[in-house]
């Protein structure tokens, strides 16, 4: 997949990191990448991907934009209250760069749909507010040999995690939270800046694993101390009892 002129020019401080170059920008350009929640942690993540050349992306939520979100979610504006929040994302990101192509999914995913909703994409990106969505995607991702990027933020605390196959994220969560009735930020609250910090962590990754950089991540957990302004990460083992990667 060759890159126009207008890429060359657009992309020029990409191409000219030796880390990137010409190779890199093409596999950002060939990539796939479904984006789950354009809340948050999508607000951040989502534009990232989009400036950075990414052929493809799709973005699925069920949501309507509300006020209360804006602290948060700078892709959306007091205008765009009421909403959908994966077609107004989408038309930001149309703006930003006219080169990528854009599908918003207006539908809420879980395991009857997931499979549906994820087939064809090389790399999952969940930003979603419940664990039984997120346990949900997983799933589907490992039954489907696809890649998972999960990142979360509540309160002053985030994570960010890489997943090929084993160990899973439903290894590293276990089983206690496919109801959904589990905690979120609603209920507890989130630094609005906070999830600008981990969403862009997260789409770093993203960038650094569809372009090859900084050596294999998978099964590594990032934490992010927001009133501490530290990072640590620990390593994830696989559970051998886990009900969707144990015999992977």
């Amino acid at each position: 997949m060759m890159l126009t002129d207008v890429e060359l020019d657009r992309y020029a401080r990409h191409i000219v990191l030796p880390q990137v170059g010409g190779v890199g920008q093409r596999k950002l350009k060939a990539a796939s990448v479904v984006v789950i929640g354009a809340g948050g942690i999508g607000s951040a993540v989502l534009p990232a991907l989009a400036g950075a050349g990414v052929g493809r992306i799709t973005i699925i939520d069920d949501d309507a934009i509300e006020l209360s979100n804006l602290h948060r979610q700078p892709l959306f504006r007091e205008s765009d209250a009421g909403a959908s929040k994966a077609e107004v994302a989408a038309a930001r990101l149309a703006d930003l760069n006219s080169l990528i192509e854009v599908v918003p999914r207006r539908a809420r995913i879980d395991a009857d749909n997931a499979a549906e909703l994820l087939a064809g994409h090389d790399l999952i990106i969940d930003g979603s507010d419940n664990f039984a969505t997120r346990l949900a995607v997983s799933d589907a991702c490992v039954a489907a040999g696809l890649t998972l990027l999960s990142a979360a933020a509540v309160q002053f605390q985030g994570q960010v995690a890489l997943f090929r196959g084993r160990p899973c994220y439903r290894c590293f969560v276990g089983d206690a939270f496919d109801a959904e009735d589990c905690d979120n930020c609603a209920e507890l609250g989130v630094l609005g800046a906070l999830t600008a910090a981990v969403g862009g962590f997260a789409a770093l990754l993203a960038i650094n694993a569809i372009v090859g950089v900084g050596g294999e991540q998978s099964g590594k957990l990032h934490l992010f101390d927001g009133q501490a302004l530290s990072w640590r990460t620990i390593r994830i083992p696989a559970d051998p009892a886990c009900k969707a990667c144990g015999s992977a």
